[in-house]
């Protein structure tokens, strides 16, 4: 009995140490511990040394993209000065005359002038609309592309579709005269199948260019612009479609319900930036299919500006115009802006 005494005297000697130890160790991990979280509290702080630095490493981050911007978007804006000077190079500007609103003037005083300039906003009004009106078609096609179960097959379609976007314009054109020109593959299978006994006019006519340079616009920029959309189909919440399952909804329920709803704000942006670059054609696609047959219906507001500024050699009048372009341009942005904040609560700026 004094033997199991001393034992059990003994255990619980042991046991009381090693609590007293367990517990003198745990307070200085505990304390260090509170010390770790108190320092990234005050980390965290506003005004503190921290932030700051970690402002400062922000901004360095962005500030190559800032420097881009100043010098392609608005340093640029200097050459403004040219629209108020008779300038003829390689005369400086400094020796130009200046003439102050005059190229601004004969825009709307000369009758010839003002005639060539509504053509030209017709095209640029008629190629910006079908556009516009087909803006959606890169929202169908990734929906479509999404609902192919064979990978293989999904990469390979979005592959082909993606690679026009990264081809210019001047290959592109080389493969329209070698497919349609008049002594193209086209028309000499055509002829050899005795459909055609004369060559048929694709690229050396006026009639139809418009749908002809939507057609090559949405084969060249297709796949690309669905590249977004695809993205936000990815992001969608999948317990949205597991509860239109649950409520029997079918595939195309879920897309009509589920799908197009959750692209509808990335779409409408989209749209808001397109419409607010209505008059912003860009000029590669038309410089390089314009011809003699098709110049007048072809020619839109970006390629008149060029043809104006280095092909008649008149760069003042050249920016005259796209002066014009640009501020036309931003009012249309914070129209654009207004409306969809009135229509839809929120706007993009």
């Amino acid at each position: 009995m004094q033997n199991a005494t001393t034992a059990d005297g003994a255990t619980g000697l042991v046991g009381d140490a090693a609590e007293v130890v367990s517990s003198s160790g745990a307070q200085p991990a505990r304390s260090r511990r509170d010390r770790r979280a108190a320092n990234k509290a005050k980390k965290m702080l506003p005004g503190t040394d921290y932030n700051k630095r970690h402002g400062i490493k922000l901004f360095l981050l962005i500030a190559p993209l800032l420097v881009m911007v100043v010098l392609f978007s608005y340093l640029p804006l200097f050459g403004w000065i040219y629209a108020f000077y008779d300038y003829q190079p390689p005369i400086p500007l400094s020796e130009s005359e200046f003439v102050g609103l005059q190229w601004f003037q004969l825009l709307v005083q000369n009758p010839a002038q003002v005639a060539k300039i509504g053509q030209v906003l017709m095209n640029t009004f008629a190629m910006s609309g079908l556009n516009i009106l087909t803006s959606f078609f890169p929202v169908i096609f990734a929906i479509a592309l999404n609902e192919i179960r064979a990978k293989w097959f999904k990469n390979l379609i979005q592959t082909l579709t993606t690679l026009p976007n990264f081809i210019s314009w001047v290959l592109v054109y080389s493969i329209a005269f070698a497919m349609f020109s008049s002594s193209g593959m086209i028309n000499e299978l055509l002829q050899n199948l005795h459909l055609i006994t004369e060559p048929i006019k694709f690229l050396d006519s006026g009639d139809h260019i418009w749908l002809k340079m939507l057609l090559w616009n949405l084969w060249k920029g297709l796949g690309w612009g669905s590249i977004m959309y695809l993205a936000g189909i990815a992001g969608i919440d999948q317990e949205l479609y597991e509860a239109a399952q649950v409520d029997g909804a079918n595939r195309f329920q879920q897309i009509w319900h589920v799908t197009i709803p959750q692209l509808l704000p990335t779409y409408f942006v989209l749209l808001m930036l397109s419409i607010s670059n209505f008059l912003n054609n860009g000029m590669d696609q038309y410089y390089v299919f314009q011809n003699n047959f098709n110049q007048k219906w072809i020619e839109v507001l970006d390629l008149y500006v060029y043809n104006v500024g280095l092909g008649n050699s008149s760069l003042s009048l050249g920016t005259a115009i796209s002066i014009l372009k640009s501020l036309v341009s931003v009012a249309l942005l914070f129209i654009v802006n207004w409306m969809s904040k009135r229509t839809r609560g929120e706007g993009i700026v």
